[in-house]
């Protein structure tokens, strides 16, 4: 795809990222949140070192981004990836651009397993995922709930790395 780059992600990306989240929190397929987090509770939430962002006629259309899944040291090499692209722009390839350069981020940060929860209605997702290594290992029945008070299921996928060997 023609004018698109992908880059780490700096504080001055964070206006125009948290626009594209809101268009994520507005399809209701993406995620349980219905409100935009401050800039200290994401910039806090998240390896920084491991985000990147989409970049397309000048304007960020996507980013990638992991939260640690765990405090524990055990745990240091897993994270659970978060995903969104511009309503803008979706359908062109761009999340796959997202995705390769991002799990290569992931391995060169020392991550070796990356996690994705996703509501089954969010197919283009899933079928990103899986097409970038992931693989489905259950459902997650009923894990959360909307403010309308519906539950909802995750499908619970994880990719572990080429450079593990596990």
């Amino acid at each position: 795809m023609e004018n698109i780059s992908i880059r780490k992600f700096t504080e001055e990306d964070f206006e125009q990222l948290i626009n594209v989240y809101q268009e994520g929190i507005e399809t209701n397929i993406a995620t349980f949140e219905t409100q935009v987090p401050s800039k200290e509770h994401w910039i806090s939430s998240h390896d920084l070192s491991c985000t990147v962002v989409a970049i397309h006629c000048g304007k960020l259309v996507g980013f990638a981004t992991l939260s640690p899944f765990s405090k524990r040291h055990v745990y240091r090499g897993v994270g659970e990836i978060s995903i969104y692209i511009s309503k803008k722009v979706r359908g062109l390839g761009i999340g796959s651009i997202l995705m390769s350069d991002f799990i290569e981020v992931t391995e060169d940060n020392g991550y070796w397993t990356l996690l994705a929860k996703i509501f089954p209605e969010n197919e283009p997702s899933l079928r990103l995922h899986i097409r970038h290594g992931f693989r489905i290992v259950g459902t997650l029945s009923k894990i959360g709930q909307t403010e309308q008070g519906e539950w909802k299921d995750n499908i619970f996928l994880e990719r572990r790395s080429k450079l593990t060997g596990i």
